[in-house]
């Protein structure tokens, strides 16, 4: 999600002590390649589609057996206060790295990334955008995944974060503002010990992808992907057919709106718009801050989400 800075630590201490002896505790079976299969990392998924044991990230979430062998990470999730989506613990090997990369599909629109050291040392480095920062452990940040970043270990040391995936909610959203406002220094942090907070119940995401993406929605992204773009003619042609293309989603939308029965409409209207995209060379139009061609984001962010074929968009991470 995009957040106006790059790194943003909220003015929260957990234990690490008691983080890693329940990471420690979980069987080695519990631990996942990657799935994208980047060498030296892997995962434990925590929350997932149905509490299952996969590295999915769409449909209604639910514990795993293995966060409910971690009370003091479910005592965690209860204080930051949100609506928790897919969230794992996440490992990087000594000498490997998290390539550079940039997140515009949906799921990173929507979603904030919450990591908390567990295990970590010296070498590990956090770079998103002109900021690199070590993560020390049991302190709390999220960053602007919009921006270019990428993490190292050159430590000689497996480390070890818990990576929570939110859309957020009331608590954290204000939380996140504060710590915007008065920066990383401007608050002490909150310790939060071991069963002070308690078993409090949690929320977990129900819904996270659209059936079929409303005519508003569309709107919204369009909007928001333009701004990031450097006014030219190009750009102005671009948005001048992606308002004929929202016009005409909306026309379908007051027809269908989610009925399966719109979905051979409303699958031309994108494979129209994309190639007329094409033509006007929406491919050489770079986002301002990360130059991701403007035709990826609006593939990713809309076009592969807006009237699905049953397959999500894969998240990048």
């Amino acid at each position: 999600m995009k957040l106006g800075q790059p790194l943003v630590k909220l003015p929260r201490q957990y234990c690490s002590e008691t983080l890693a002896n329940e990471v420690a505790a979980l069987p080695r079976s519990a631990w996942l390649p990657h799935p994208g299969r980047i060498p030296g990392n892997d995962a434990v998924p925590l929350i997932t589609p149905a509490g299952q044991v996969t590295n999915g990230f769409a449909g209604p979430m639910a514990p795993t057996d293995a966060l409910r062998q971690c009370p003091y990470i479910m005592e965690i999730l209860a204080d930051l206060g949100a609506v928790w989506g897919r969230s794992r613990l996440m490992g990087l090997a000594p000498g490997a790295v998290v390539p550079e990369h940039v997140d515009v599909g949906y799921y990173w629109r929507t979603h904030i990334r919450i990591h908390i050291p567990v295990v970590t040392n010296p070498g590990v480095a956090f770079s998103c955008d002109t900021e690199t920062v070590h993560m020390a452990p049991g302190e709390c940040w999220l960053f602007d995944s919009f921006c270019l970043h990428n993490v190292r270990n050159d430590g000689d040391a497996k480390r070890v974060h818990l990576v929570l995936d939110t859309v957020g909610g009331e608590k954290l959203w204000n939380m996140i503002a504060d710590a915007k406002r008065f920066g990383r220094d401007g608050q002490p942090a909150l310790h939060v010990a071991p069963g002070s907070v308690g078993a409090l119940p949690l929320a977990y995401e129900q819904v996270n992808l659209p059936a079929i993406m409303s005519v508003w929605e569309i709107r919204c992204h369009v909007d928001f992907l333009l701004q990031q773009c450097a006014a030219t003619p190009a750009r102005d042609a671009v948005a001048a057919r992606l308002e004929q293309f929202a016009n005409a989603w909306g026309a379908l939308w007051a027809q269908y709106g989610t009925e399966a029965a719109g979905l051979p409409a409303y699958r031309q209207l994108i494979g129209d718009v994309q190639r007329d995209l094409q033509r006007l060379e929406a491919q050489r139009i770079l986002l301002d801050g990360n130059e991701v061609p403007l035709d990826r984001a609006l593939a990713e962010l809309i076009f592969m989400v807006a009237a699905p074929n049953g397959v999500p968009a894969a998240a990048a991470a």
